[in-house]
């Protein structure tokens, strides 16, 4: 009998203390971080300014890949079928989690099942700009233009079912104004167009577009985040000049396959976390205005949760569906 009690002790000590003992010896190989969207773009950024900083704390190598397309479905989905082992890490966005799972039909993953949130890492807020050619120097006065010409300005995004697609018609339904959507292949054409003039608006990150304000190609409208922007001081939110359902700008952050061991997750969380208070980190964070977001993986599921179900209403008042 007490062969089989000293057996049932083992077994319990062995299931109580396995994720301990993982957390211990992870990682032994160089961790693959996932940037679904293409090199240079500002997730991309963020994901390498992240991944140089955690390698030497977590004593292996943390290589960025990047793996770009539908919005960064294919880029998240390969994460969310990877081994749950703490090895492929997903530097996740609203995109990823928000506008893309209620944009897409047939999107191979749950947003809400399928990962581990780890930690918000980095908030960086987007802005509403219009060509000068346009005559209006506020929100409010391009709004007044667009409900006074139904359909003669247009705006450009980075595709059909963007986040610079689904922000903006989110803005056309509060307002009740047409503005004819030109949809691009990426955000760098979108942004070539817009300082040509050959489309009268564009929202995309403020480290892009920010060079062109400063030398008065693009004029901006509203800041899509909770707080004014260091860089644009002067500048409203959008919750300022009149539409507080428009709070919260573009968010990065690291997600892992579900059923990663908990203590493998809070290994990630606490190097990521650390890696975040380097003074390089936080003067590169500074220079694209990009508001800190560390925070436990409980607090990151809900802000998922808050995402999935904004871009959810957003979708289906503006009829935004693709296959």
């Amino acid at each position: 009998m007490w062969i089989k009690w000293l057996s049932v002790g083992i077994f319990f000590v062995l299931q109580t203390t396995g994720g301990a003992v993982h957390a211990q010896v992870f990682p032994q190989k160089p961790i693959k971080l996932i940037v679904p969207f293409a090199a240079g773009g500002s997730t991309d950024m963020v994901a390498r300014l992240l991944a140089e900083r955690m390698g030497p704390l977590l004593g292996q190598s943390v290589v960025v890949e990047n793996r770009a397309g539908v919005g960064g479905v294919l880029g998240a989905d390969a994460v969310a079928k990877a081994a749950p082992d703490g090895y492929t890490l997903l530097m996740g966005t609203v995109s990823t989690h928000g506008a893309s799972p209620a944009i897409y039909k047939k999107i191979p993953y749950d947003a809400a099942k399928d990962f581990e949130p780890i930690t918000n890492v980095m908030s960086v807020p987007s802005v509403l700009t219009i060509h000068p050619k346009v005559p209006a120097k506020t929100l409010q006065e391009f709004v007044a233009l667009a409900k006074a010409a139904p359909g003669k300005y247009s705006y450009g995004s980075p595709g059909n079912g963007s986040l610079g697609h689904a922000n903006v018609e989110n803005l056309l339904q509060l307002a009740g104004i047409q503005v004819l959507h030109v949809p691009y292949k990426g955000g760098g054409p979108a942004l070539n167009d817009a300082v040509a003039g050959q489309i009268d608006a564009l929202t995309d990150n403020l480290p892009s577009t920010y060079p062109h304000i400063q030398a008065g190609r693009l004029r901006p409208l509203a800041l899509l985040s909770p707080q004014r922007s260091k860089l644009l001081p002067d500048l409203p939110t959008y919750k300022e000049a009149g539409y507080p359902e428009m709070d919260e700008g573009g968010w990065f952050g690291l997600l892992a396959p579900a059923k990663t061991p908990r203590a493998v997750v809070l290994k990630i969380n606490a190097a990521a976390h650390q890696a975040m208070q380097d003074p390089a980190f936080k003067a590169r964070s500074d220079a694209i205005d990009g508001i800190a977001m560390a925070n436990t993986p409980e607090q990151f599921g809900e802000q998922i949760k808050k995402a999935l179900a904004r871009y959810q209403r957003i979708a289906k008042s503006a009829n935004i569906q693709l296959d």
